[in-house]
């Protein structure tokens, strides 16, 4: 099983090499299978792609906005043209299975270049400030050269959840996605080439750990966007701030979703369940803290392990497979290290904590795993485990489960089951976060904003939001009359 990809990275509007970098090893989750190898980029290949970057933004700039839009749409249909071929590459970089793949993923990254391209001109607009005679105008301007920084649990998606907002306000991109997940952005530029986008306008560069500050810190880079952890966020901002780029962060989060005792019980499992079981719960909006009115905990439980029981793990090319494996080695020892800690400060284990015994191979497979009687003091319900291990708590009160809940650095997502519709709104108001659902969990359709606040990160993306964020306004003030000075 192969996934070679021509070259390593893609540099205005072309396939690029440069066998000097570090070797990157691209592994298939599900067998360990190295499937393609590539090199990291040099510091002559991250030069020579922001000097592309440079020389292309100037004039896609100075295009109209349905211009590029309908770069940016025809991207979109080809992607979905390609959906097939996209969602196999994913799952294979990815180990996410194809069920999952095929409806989630490069879908979603058309839905941003459509999305983008069609509002950029409503995006873009600015305003008319009358001023008696005189009067002014604002109109927003893009910033330039951005870098976006990856993360390899939706490694199309990001590219294009990043690239399709940048591209719209007139910027031009370079993105590296994770050493993990190299292959799917490289399709992406490809894609946007074929689309008709100038050459150098979306570069894509593997690396590793030495690459971003290599990016971060270049004096033709205005923005970063970065999608990672919160100590990757901590110092990809700090590095930025001593530029003063431009920043969007996208962090992690240890989100709470709160059952209240008058909920749809079987929504509120369904929702619980996609929260922490999808992409292997590798995802980081995931309401990993569930909080359940003790009324009905026991019913809650019951239901959920028979449910979680039910999962069909295995090869993620099998249409069949619901879940798949962890991302890597390393990522499965450190899921079954906090499921080590859960057993040992007390946590019931409902369900799950292992390997499975049925998976064959050297895939990086573990249980869905639930922990019953959690309490907020334990590791697990402090600490972001991205992998698929729920936390479930009880609770009484509103006013107590709303403190608790808030109670972490986090902040990136809240989630509430309740048939109390004033209550659910009245309970979100409250919760610390910067996405929150009501009666459902992590959907996240391109029209809305996305992103987190506290330690969760700063800045949206998707929505109309996002254009905020690669573009800075420019104001004009228009002098009708003559100057008139005191001397």
């Amino acid at each position: 099983m192969k996934a070679q990809p021509k070259a390593s990275h893609f540099i205005d509007g072309e396939y690029v090499e440069d066998t000097t970098g570090s070797v990157i090893e691209s592994l298939y989750p599900a067998t360990g299978e190295v499937i393609a190898r590539l090199h990291a980029a040099t510091p002559a290949i991250v030069e020579k792609a922001i000097a592309a970057a440079k020389r292309a933004q100037p004039e896609w700039a100075a295009m109209s906005p349905t211009a590029r839009g309908r770069i940016l749409k025809r991207a979109a249909e080809i992607m979905r043209e390609r959906n097939r071929e996209l969602s196999e590459l994913e799952t294979l970089d990815t180990g996410k299975p194809i069920q999952e793949t095929i409806v989630a993923d490069p879908t979603s990254g058309a839905d941003s270049f459509e999305f983008f391209g069609g509002v950029i001109a409503a995006g873009m607009n600015g305003q008319y400030i009358p001023l008696g005679g005189d009067f002014a105008y604002t109109k927003r301007v893009p910033l330039g050269v951005c870098v976006g920084i990856g993360a390899w649990n939706y490694p199309q998606q990001i590219a294009c959840w990043k690239g399709a907002p940048a591209l719209a306000a007139g910027n031009a991109m370079v993105f590296k996605p994770s050493e993990n997940t190299p292959l799917g952005a490289l399709k992406i530029a490809e894609i946007l080439i074929e689309a008709g986008l100038p050459k150098g306008l979306y570069n894509v560069i593997q690396g590793d750990r030495t690459t971003g500050p290599l990016l971060v810190n270049h004096p033709d880079v205005a923005k970063v966007s970065l999608t990672g952890s919160v100590p990757t966020g901590r110092k990809v901002a700090a590095a930025a701030a001593g530029s003063l780029k431009h920043v969007t962060m996208e962090l992690g989060g240890k989100s709470p979703l709160i059952v209240f005792d008058d909920a749809d019980i079987d929504s509120a499992i369904g929702g619980a369940m996609l929260g922490n079981f999808y992409s292997t719960g590798q995802v980081c909006s995931n309401g990993t803290r569930v909080f359940v009115q003790r009324k009905v905990k026991d019913r809650f439980l019951s239901r959920l392990k028979q449910r979680t029981e039910k999962i069909v793990i295995g090869e993620p090319m099998n249409e069949e497979t619901q879940m798949g494996p962890l991302i890597s080695f390393d990522q499965r020892q450190k899921v079954l290290s906090y499921i080590d800690k859960g057993k040992t400060e007390g946590a019931k284990l409902l369900t799950g904590g292992g390997i499975p015994n049925d998976v064959t191979g050297e895939g990086y497979y573990i249980q869905p795993t639930v922990f019953a009687d959690v309490t907020d003091e334990m590791t697990i319900a402090r600490e972001e485990i991205f992998g698929p291990v729920m936390c479930v708590l009880d609770f009484d009160e509103e006013d107590e489960v709303i403190a608790r809940a808030n109670a972490t650095e986090f902040g990136l997502s809240a989630g509430v089951f309740t048939a109390d519709l004033t209550r659910g709104h009245r309970v979100v108001d409250q919760l610390e976060a910067g996405t929150l659902w009501i009666n459902t969990y992590n959907l996240c359709p391109v029209e809305i904003p996305f992103g987190g606040s506290k330690q969760s990160g700063f800045g949206r993306e998707n929505s109309l939001a996002a254009l905020e964020h690669y573009s800075e306004l420019k104001t004009v003030y228009v002098g009708m009359g003559k100057v008139e000075a005191p001397y």
